[in-house]
């Protein structure tokens, strides 16, 4: 990787979420309602600075604590006493907001390390005369000391996030490597108990090796302590395969009890019983640790049905655990588009219809679709460490099967997200850039639906159960493969997530894409969305066309060194371009070229005649394969097909690792969004914006603990060294 990798651009877009339309058109308990939900998410959001390097909690407090004794205008002035040139004070600013919006010193969208784009005794000179380090030097400087190493190294283990030699994870132990995950996952499925709200760590203790599954919870007992109320913890300590496991609560503990405080109070505010059930459940989870009182606090969100204020929180994403497994902290509070939400609508009542239409046999869809809710909304609040375009959750298969899921499309976040200026479009041709920027909004609105409804939405899980019932007719069902029998199932406690672990959430993404792309090209999708005649082409053709291109630009988040990649989004949109380019005929051309200004370059094309036919054709064939493989939990075959589309070598038809190094000079920088804060003043709810600026971001942040910063700081670095040792 080159060194500009690691550095966000002075001039990376930030560009404000805007809501206020949104959120004024809500009735006085909404706004109360949206606050409470709001403040729960960003006290949980704090957690993902725990979850991501052991550093990014005590980068975070000294952040804090320099922008909140002086904004950014006024410590511009010391640092230009302290040395700092214009170009550098804004690379810190920038720095300050990428941290901020990532919830720590690695990126969302590929996690690769960042650090700030100056010298390290140039930052340190603005802390030291900083008004912050006046009022507390010694706290400050032991805040420096526990965390500036690390903020600007770059060594091979820490240049990305990963498990064992392969990156940084806070994830597990410093200590463990795939086989230990391998071996707890097994303990977990043993006990039913799932990944997603817990940490491990591993030690040696009278020669045994012995491993502490933490749960995140807001309740800190002892290890055999049961608490009523609880739900199915397993706390406790077990035997397994010659090591010991001990099952403890509290991770997080303090973020937790925030987080269960405002949902009771968003709970008094509540629309309706689903909402107020589903809020008592939540707080039930992070108060004791309990993901199945989480599933039942989902089952009721799935009920609610249609809400002008809609949430969702919770350990939810698996994408930056290494292994797959374990959730990432985010929340979300958003507000009904009504004008968009209708299109969705219209989706919905026609997925019965289309679902059909996908290239698997009826036995492989699931036996009754449960049609969900699917509604375009403005985010007012999104806490974690990103904000996606789109979402299709929960993610827990079984309530999947069962009870159904919920679909929504972020309209505000795709409004600025994928917004392009021509001079920025890299690897098409001057032609291709016109219809791209006319075309590229509406067509990912249509793929952001079909990808999240019919792509996640679809497809069944062959399980046998405890009781040996299985959910699909043995003796009947046949592989459309082979032909043959199945003969592989997902059995008792077993997952998705579970038996695919490390592929899992990439090789999911890929097959929601393959839908995407797939049923765009039915006319009365297009049609649902406004898009008839040739406009409608335009839409597939340049769905189509970003599809390859993303799949040329995932390179960007391949790490050569450890052969692995870092995000799982575009791992599947280069899967999807092997296949295309596999399929011939002349339907994508990627050919290796110099640019303008003499650097190596790339351009990529599609045909597209032939679309309809060769395209259609390769898509169906590589989705009905990847269905199969995922219904019958085929985990070897299923490694064989993805992991050798995902490969990435310098022989073959491409060059792909030189298209690499070109794709690394030409990125263009994740943008970084500013979120507005909600304030009760007397019986109303103030709605508090800032810029979209660097500057503007900060400040909405250290405005944003405004009542408790202090106190919820001083927790984090107790957390934190707390589980410093675990690191070395």
């Amino acid at each position: 990787m080159v060194d500009s990798q690691y550095y966000l651009p002075n001039d990376i877009g930030i560009s404000a979420l805007d809501c206020t339309e949104a959120f004024r058109l809500l009735s006085p308990r909404e706004q109360i309602y949206a606050h409470y939900l709001s403040r729960s998410a960003w006290y949980g959001g704090l957690a993902v600075l725990l979850q991501t390097s052991p550093e990014s909690a005590s980068i975070y407090v000294l952040l804090q604590r320099l922008f909140r004794k002086q904004p950014p205008a006024q410590l511009g002035n010391v640092a230009t006493a302290a040395g700092l040139s214009p170009e550098e004070y804004q690379a810190f600013l920038v720095y300050a907001a990428g941290l901020y919006a990532n919830m720590g010193n690695y990126k969302s969208f590929g996690d690769t390390k960042f650090i700030p784009n100056l010298p390290k005794e140039k930052l340190k000179a603005l802390v030291w005369q900083s008004q912050a380090f006046q009022d507390r030097p010694g706290e400050m400087e032991a805040l420096w000391d526990s965390c500036s190493t690390l903020l600007f190294s770059l060594e091979d283990q820490q240049k990305q996030l990963g498990l064992g030699d392969k990156g940084i994870t806070t994830y597990f132990s410093g200590n463990c490597c795939l086989e230990d995950a391998e071996l707890a996952q097994r303990f977990l499925d043993s006990k039913n108990l799932s990944a997603y709200n817990t940490r491990l760590f591993k030690k040696k203790s009278e020669g045994k090796t012995c491993y502490e599954v933490r749960l995140a919870s807001a309740v800190q007992k002892g290890e055999n302590c049961a608490v009523d109320g609880e739900g199915e913890t397993r706390c406790g300590r077990y035997d397994f395969e010659d090591c010991v496991f001990t099952v403890s609560r509290g991770d997080y503990d303090h973020l937790m009890k925030k987080v269960s405080e405002n949902l009771e109070k968003a709970k008094d505010h509540a629309a309706n019983e689903n909402q107020k059930r589903m809020l008592e459940e939540y707080s039930r989870s992070f108060t004791f640790g309990s993901v199945e009182a989480h599933k039942e606090g989902s089952r009721f969100w799935i009920k609610d049905k249609g809400p002008i204020v809609e949430s969702y929180i919770g350990f939810i994403e698996s994408y930056r655990d290494p292994f797959g497994s374990r959730g990432e902290f985010e929340g979300f509070v958003a507000v009904v588009n009504k004008a968009m939400s209708e299109r969705f609508a219209k989706l919905v009542s026609s997925a019965e219809v289309l679902l059909p239409e996908l290239p698997w046999p009826k036995d492989f869809e699931k036996d009754r679709f449960l049609l969900p809710d699917f509604t375009s909304l403005d985010v007012l609040t999104f806490a974690g460490s990103g904000i996606p375009a789109g979402i299709n959750i929960p993610n827990y298969d079984d309530i999947r099967q069962s009870d159904g899921f919920k679909n929504v499309s972020l309209g505000n976040v795709l409004a600025v997200a994928y917004a392009t200026q021509k001079d920025k479009l890299t690897f098409l041709d001057e032609d291709d850039k016109d219809v791209y920027i006319k075309w590229n909004g509406p067509s990912f609105e249509v793929q952001v639906g079909l990808h999240e409804l019919l792509g996640h939405g679809s497809g069944k899980l062959f399980v046998q159960d405890e009781k040996g019932t299985f959910n699909f007719e043995q003796d009947n069902v046949r592989n459309p493969e082979t032909g043959e029998k199945i003969t592989t199932w997902y059995k008792g406690n077993e997952t998705w997530d579970s038996k695919f672990s490390t592929i899992s959430c990439s090789y999911e993404e890929c097959r929601a894409e393959c839908v995407g792309l797939y049923l765009c090209l039915n006319k009365h999708v297009l049609s649902i969305f406004g898009h008839e005649g040739e406009d409608a082409e335009e839409v597939v053709y340049v769905n189509w066309l970003n599809m390859v291109r993303a799949g040329l630009l995932g390179l960007e988040f391949y790490t050569s060194e450890s052969k692995s990649w870092r995000q799982a989004h575009m791992q599947a949109r280069f899967v999807i371009l092997r296949v295309l380019l596999e399929a011939g005929e002349g339907l994508v051309t990627l050919k290796e070229s110099t640019g303008k200004d003499g650097r190596p370059d790339a351009l990529i094309k599609l045909d597209r005649s032939k679309i309809h036919t060769v395209g259609k054709g390769a898509i169906e064939r590589f989705l009905c394969k990847l269905q199969v493989l995922k219904s019958t939990a085929d985990v070897e075959g299923g490694r064989a097909l993805y992991e050798g589309y995902s490969a990435v070598s310098d022989s073959g038809s491409h060059n792909f690792l030189c298209l690499r190094e070109t794709v690394l000079q030409r990125k263009e920088a994740r943008k970084m969004f500013v979120q507005a804060n909600t304030r009760v003043k007397g019986d109303s709810v103030d709605l508090v914006e800032y810029e979209g600026s660097a500057a503007g971001l900060i400040c909405s942040f250290t405005e944003r603990f405004a009542d408790d910063a202090e106190e919820v700081e001083a927790h984090l670095l107790e957390l934190n060294k707390r589980d410093s040792p675990c690191w070395r």
